[in-house]
């Protein structure tokens, strides 16, 4: 989970003032006494204007004074003499100004400190002065100068999106004028002659012209959508228009399929002009979508039986019965594909957060994706239509596209483009749906390895408790195509271990524990570094973005480009072998990188398997890097109350004088569906620079590692060998990022693809003998 928004923060300053007395200065800052001289300077300037005709000269002198003021920014700073050493009275000579102007490196640490303290106190600043050779005056100015800067260039902008917004809004009240002026008759179609009619009577008669061709059209749409003509005299039918009151308390009146958009027609003339039909229809679907989904989820989250079936055996989860799901839910996502196959799960779990917290990261694209990292490979907004009512979430509707990852090669991305919908159910409560469009909007990735897949109504209900926490029950309901996934996973897959509930609400607590532990002024129990509080955030966002590169590299979705090699070399069919080419990407070497991934079955039990690829004391027996030396933990970050998640940085000795030592950065993370063991190694220098607090967007990572997941209850017809129903054994994720070539031009190898296929199945071979599970 990325952190790094979380402590960001900043506001405008405003530099000292000060009076003068007579001729003599009465201010110790040099700056300031320079400052009020320059002012006096431009007054005597201009009053040595002429006195007729030079009004724009003056303006002119006064705006180029403030541009150039406004041009300065916090690079560099003005150095003048103190009050003392001014020149006496009698000495009419200028005295020149004179200007210190940093060093790229100066800058670099003064814009990293104000990134994330924009007004740093007295001890921060005098250990930065030290640090960077400079006066502690000079520190304290560059500040006050950088957040004079962003206050202007805030300003600015401000300034420029308000006089856009009023020239939008002058045109639009000219062409109302216009249309004013030649009224049209509703009769006839002519210029129609007004006569003594009152303006509110004029614009009561356009709306009853445009209400009567609103009704016309949705009455035809109606005809077709209900397969009967219907007569706007006899059967008025009123589609609402998705307002926020609407999405907040609007009734659920859909009751069948909604059709493709494609089957009626794009735009209408009515007396006021052209009407576009697809986008207010579309918009009435949509809000009767989101509402039907809405009710769907609730019943769902609150049934029990015989909607939902108790498990059989203990350690089970419940199973949802379809026959009486399909009796008590009419099916809101059109019909179910040829092929595809059913998964629905609930779970229900406390979380360290609280509701208000929780709904904003889900209609957060940008927060969910970092909430769920593991899970959501990419994910955007495609459009929003409501925001919310009352500055609340309630009533927000958007609709969004994301692709979900399984953490191995033979499991395709999953790609949905669907709708969000948020609602509060009460004081405290909350429901957050998604459903499936696929029928009303077209997908706008399809890559065309990805899973075909249809969200039916998801989400999850969220509930305030006394502590501060809150109570989530999550619902996950989808249908997809098996075909395209690996025997090994359709088991976890049709469980909903893989994607399911169980899985999103695990990681959810997992991601809230972590930054409940973060946001905590105290380390916790476990936590035995020395680190400060600036490294241990510059080494949790290091590690963050290694697990996400470790991801891409794994499942390929449209965010990451990686070249996906089709029979290149000796390389198993269960091998995915991709490549990619980087040139000036920060926090990755230069050159062609290659990446390999493949997953096995492992009759060892998830948690046994994490145990042992974590423990740097058995590193040796599986890692090559270990050079066969033993491995020390330098540093410690937990980053929950189980020790298996935490954030290691681990030295490897060398065996022999000509050995150098390295540094490894591991992550490592478990929850009850799932365990991650990532690790990458680093430049000794640049994980100095970190865990100082340091920014660590330009440390190189080419990260590898294993996704541990637990095998499902065996499905009937699969031919992987029968299991026991609960996980004895573990489904094993190996992936290796190698760089093959420091050129990015440079043409990859055959042996360069063998070399490291021949690395994967080493590490696979020594870890089954190190936990006696060969054969």
């Amino acid at each position: 989970m990325s952190f790094g928004s979380l402590f960001d923060s900043g506001s405008a300053g405003m530099l000292p003032y000060g009076a003068m007395n007579g001729g003599k200065p009465l201010f110790s800052s040099p700056a300031l006494s320079l400052a009020l001289q320059s002012n006096l300077e431009a007054q005597r300037d201009r009053n040595m204007l002429p006195a007729v005709g030079n009004a724009s000269s003056l303006d002119g002198t006064v705006r180029s004074k403030e541009e150039e003021n406004d041009s300065r920014s916090g690079s560099y700073h003005l150095d003048t003499f103190s009050g003392d050493e001014l020149d006496p009275p009698g000495n009419s000579r200028k005295r020149k100004k004179r200007y210190h102007r940093h060093t790229p490196q100066q800058i670099q640490e003064l814009e990293a400190l104000f990134k994330e303290c924009p007004h740093p106190d007295e001890k921060q600043r005098a250990e930065l002065s030290k640090r960077l050779c400079l006066e502690n005056r000079q520190v304290k100015f560059w500040f006050q100068n950088r957040r004079t800067q962003m206050k202007t260039q805030i300003e600015r902008h401000e300034n420029t999106i308000l006089r856009q917004e009023n020239d939008k809004l002058r045109a639009d009240n000219l062409a109302i004028r216009e249309a004013m002026r030649n009224p049209m008759c509703n009769s006839c179609g002519g210029p129609a002659m007004l006569g003594e009619v009152s303006l509110e009577e004029q614009h009561l008669r356009f709306e009853n012209a445009r209400l009567k061709d609103e009704l016309t059209r949705v009455c035809a749409l109606a005809g077709k959508l209900l397969g009967k003509p219907v007569s706007p005299m006899t059967a008025p039918l009123s589609l609402p228009h998705p307002n926020s009151l609407d999405l907040a308390v609007g009734p659920n009146r859909f009751a069948a399929p909604v059709p493709a958009l494609t089957e009626f027609p794009t735009s209408q003339t009515s007396p006021l002009g052209t009407v576009d039909v697809d986008k207010s229809y579309e918009r009435s679907m949509l809000l009767e979508l989101a509402l039907a989904a809405m009710d769907e989820l609730v019943k769902m989250a609150q049934m029990e039986e015989p909607l939902w079936i108790s498990p059989s055996f203990e350690g089970g989860k419940e199973s949802l019965n379809y026959e009486e799901y399909v009796r008590n839910f009419n099916r809101c996502a059109g019909v179910k594909p040829v092929g595809f196959v059913s998964e629905a799960t609930r779970e229900s779990g406390v979380v360290i957060i609280n509701s208000l917290a929780l709904v904003e990261t889900l209609m957060d694209t940008a927060r969910w994706s970092d909430m769920f990292s593991c899970v959501i490979a990419s994910a955007t907004t495609t459009e929003v239509i409501s925001t919310g009512m009352g500055g609340t979430r309630n009533g927000a509707l958007q609709i969004m596209h994301a692709e979900l990852q399984v953490l191995s090669p033979l499991v395709p991305i999953r790609e949905m483009n669907f709708l969000r919908f948020c609602k509060q159910l009460g004081e405290g409560c909350w429901a957050i749906v998604d459903v499936s469009i696929d029928g009303l909007k077209e997908n706008p990735s399809s890559l065309a390895d990805n899973m075909k897949s249809t969200r039916l109504p998801s989400g999850c209900l969220v509930q305030d408790l006394p502590n501060g926490y809150c109570k989530v029950t999550w619902v996950e309901h989808a249908e997809y195509e098996e075909e395209a996934v690996h025997q090994l996973y359709r088991p976890p897959l049709r469980s909903g271990l893989a994607l399911g509930a169980h899985r999103w609400l695990a990681t959810l607590q997992r991601q809230c524990e972590c930054l409940a532990i973060l946001m905590s002024s105290s380390a916790p129990s476990n936590d035995n570094t020395t680190i400060t509080a600036s490294g241990r955030r510059s080494m949790l966002k290091l590690a963050q973005r290694m697990t996400d590169n470790f991801c891409a590299g794994v499942c390929a979705s449209s965010a990451h480009k990686w070249s996906k090699l089709v029979g290149a070399g000796n390389v198993g069919e269960d091998v995915k072998v991709m490549t990619r080419q980087n040139v000036d990407v920060p926090g990755e070497p230069p050159g062609v990188v290659l990446s390999a991934a493949t997953s096995v079955w492992m009759p060892v039990a998830p948690h046994r398997l994490f145990d042992f690829l974590r423990d740097e004391s058995l590193r040796s027996e599986w890692d090559i890097l270990s050079n066969g030396g033993p491995m020390h933990e330098m540093a410690h970050i937990a980053k929950g109350q189980h020790n298996g998640n935490s954030v290691s940085l681990l030295r490897a000795s060398a065996v022999n004088s000509s050995q150098s030592s390295m540094l490894i950065l591991q992550e490592t993370c478990t929850d009850a569906s799932g365990s991650m063991v990532v690790y990458a190694p680093v430049d000794i220098p640049a994980m100095q620079v970190v865990m100082n607090g340091g920014d660590s967007t330009y440390v190189a990572l080419l990260p590898s590692g294993f996704a541990i997941l637990p095998d499902g209850p065996t499905v009937s017809g699969s031919n992987v060998g029968e299991r026991k129903v609960g996980g004895s054994g573990s489904l094993l994720t190996v992936a290796f990022q190698i760089l093959v070539n420091s050129q990015p031009t440079a043409k990859l190898t055959v042996e360069s693809v063998e070399t490291v296929n021949n690395l994967i199945s080493c590490t696979i071979q020594k870890i089954k003998a190190a936990l006696n599970c060969e054969g």
